[in-house]
């Protein structure tokens, strides 16, 4: 049956998130003593590494003409605007401008540039985007992956998608386009009923733990080998995150597959798996590497292509269970928005354990 989303809802699309935590870049890519631009929800964003170690972020405009600073230089201690030489620490605040008379009287540090809370978690680091509110105190935790143990292993795959924040994030969570984007992996032909059990949890749903499916082959070889059941479950959390957890005994796989808008149509997509375990696979980091890049690109260009039809403005359909992934993300995204804007809880979408059947 075709569903249409409400008012509200409709609302709230393409509309991006804030008050979250969102992954800026993995934590190797930031040396001590270096500085990278970043763009992320339309925001031009500074983002330092101090000689020390202490990150900072930053508004990458200059107060005084708007000049990026990212085109300036950094010493490991202070940013400099490439175009008049002010200067400024890493909380944001301004310690020289050269064109002024020695002696005077003004005080340079009255002048500052928006600032974005920073952390570190997993491998990555991340920012604090406020909403209206501003910074709430104290504010929620950055994201962690729940991982039952030290991982053995991990990677990190970043890629560019053309495509709108919320198409960003429904294509982490739809449940039945592998057989035609993935077909490699798992074709039409092999198409098969699937029941899964979703439930409500904070500010997200669940995917419950699950057997494989018939049609997944490789998971069920790791049972023969392990000689136990494997079972998955999988989060979607707002704003943009989908995390999977896999467990055959003491092995376990995991990873985080996240959505940050970048512009209105330009999203970058994040890849982080961790896993403990299969110490006899050869060359394991570089086979789960590969796979993981062509599933991307093979996503990347779903993407691309479905962009060419967003130009044209279409409405979306609804259709059955296998898109009521989609309409509760929507749901989520319209009842967090309302909150903020109300001062309300949060009313959760879900309310309870629901039972979905689709064929993929």
């Amino acid at each position: 049956m075709s569903q249409l989303l409400s008012p509200e809802v409709l609302a709230s699309r393409s509309a991006p998130l804030f008050g979250f935590w969102y992954p800026a870049v993995p934590s190797h890519r930031l040396r001590p003593g270096t500085m990278t631009a970043l763009k992320m929800l339309d925001l031009p964003i500074l983002l330092c590494r101090d000689r020390a170690g202490t990150l900072a972020a930053m508004r990458d405009l200059c107060p005084h003409r708007g000049m990026p600073m990212s085109f300036g230089r950094f010493d490991g201690e202070l940013v400099e605007c490439p175009y008049h030489g002010w200067q400024f620490d890493m909380k944001g605040r301004c310690q020289r401008i050269p064109a002024l008379p020695e002696g005077g009287s003004f005080q340079c540090d009255k002048i500052g540039v928006a600032t974005y809370p920073v952390e570190e978690t997993d491998g990555m680091i991340w920012l604090y985007l406020a909403d209206d509110r501003g910074n709430t105190d104290p504010l929620p935790p950055a994201p962690r992956m729940p991982l039952p143990s030290e991982p053995r292993q991990s990677f990190h795959i970043s890629l560019t998608y053309t495509c709108t924040p919320d198409d960003g994030v429904i294509g982490l969570i739809d449940p039945v386009h592998g057989p035609y984007v993935h077909s490699w992996w798992r074709s039409d032909a092999r198409m098969h009923e699937k029941t899964k059990i979703f439930e409500p949890i904070p500010h997200g749903f669940r995917m419950t733990a699950h057997r494989p499916a018939k049609n997944s082959g490789p998971f069920h070889w790791i049972e023969r080998i392990y000689g136990g059941p494997l079972s998955t479950t999988i989060d979607f959390l707002l704003p943009n995150q989908r995390v999977e957890l896999m467990q055959c005994g003491s092995v376990w796989l995991a990873n985080r597959l996240m959505s940050t808008p970048v512009s209105d149509m330009e999203c970058r997509i994040d890849f982080s798996a961790y896993w403990c375990g299969l110490h006899w696979l050869p060359f394991g980091n570089l086979i789960f590497r590969t796979l993981t890049k062509m599933f991307l690109g093979q996503d990347e260009r779903a993407m691309k292509h479905l962009a060419v039809g967003l130009r044209h403005k279409p409405s979306s359909m609804f259709l059955g269970d296998a898109d009521m992934p989609a309409r509760w993300y929507y749901k989520l995204k319209a009842a967090h928005l309302e909150s903020v804007q109300t001062g309300r809880p949060f009313d959760h979408p879900l309310k309870e354990r629901v039972t979905l059947r689709w064929r993929s």
